[in-house]
């Protein structure tokens, strides 16, 4: 569905990307794993848009995206939850939500409607009046997924959503993610740090280092011995 061929990105000098691949499929969960500053989220914000490649391509289903802003990216069905969330903290939750429509300009798709996500995050209708300033760190991140969701996206990226967060929400942030996984409506890029947390959702499993994807497999057969020596600090 989408797929990032030998994409290479430089800041300067600094070679920060170095030739990586990677498949989404829809219906499936990659989780892409590596210590902080291998990047990771450089990759993310080079399929959305927001960082200038060198070389490579990225298509959407084998259509290439590459040159396009990140707004026509985003209504080609693209939707990101960053790391820290990023919501408006003086709007409401339900102010918040409704910013995702604004990715549907020139879609066919109507925006999914509010009911639906606050079945997914209930604690976001009992909220639904507060500023999401108000609202835990927790919440906020359940909020940034549901601002996404309200995209109907057709590839969703997030950026570490369980730093920082309490178990929990944790778990139920990982119940969510399975559930849209298993809809079977988009392809599911994760990224995180933890490889038991990515063990329990991803299909694929994808580690990077030094800006390359060093190693990669389902969870039958990735080498677990490897991927921690590849994570370990």
């Amino acid at each position: 569905m989408l797929e990032v061929r030998d994409l290479h990105l430089h800041y300067g000098a600094s070679h920060t990307l170095r030739g990586v691949s990677l498949a989404l499929e829809r219906g499936k969960i990659t989780c892409l794993l590596g210590r902080n500053g291998v990047g990771k989220t450089t990759l993310l914000k080079a399929i959305l848009g927001h960082e200038r490649t060198s070389g490579g391509s990225i298509l959407l289903d084998g259509a290439p995206l590459d040159g396009l802003p990140p707004w026509r990216r985003a209504r080609l069905g693209l939707a990101a939850v960053p790391q820290g969330s990023e919501i408006f903290p003086r709007l409401t939750v339900e102010e918040n939500l409704l910013t995702g429509h604004a990715a549907l300009r020139g879609r066919r798709d109507e925006p999914l409607p509010l009911a639906e996500v606050y079945a997914r995050f209930p604690i976001l209708e009992q909220m639904a009046r507060r500023r999401g300033g108000d609202l835990s760190g927790g919440q906020q991140q359940q909020l940034a997924i549901g601002r996404a969701l309200v995209t109907r996206p057709r590839v969703l990226l997030l950026d570490e959503p369980t730093e920082g967060i309490q178990p929990n929400i944790v778990a139920e942030i990982g119940r969510v993610v399975k559930e849209l996984a298993r809809a079977g409506t988009m392809a599911i890029l994760l990224v995180e740090q933890y490889l038991d947390f990515a063990l329990e959702l991803a299909d694929l499993i994808a580690i990077m280092e030094r800006g390359r994807i060093v190693l990669e497999g389902d969870r039958a057969t990735l080498d677990l011995d490897a991927a921690r020596r590849h994570l370990t600090v």
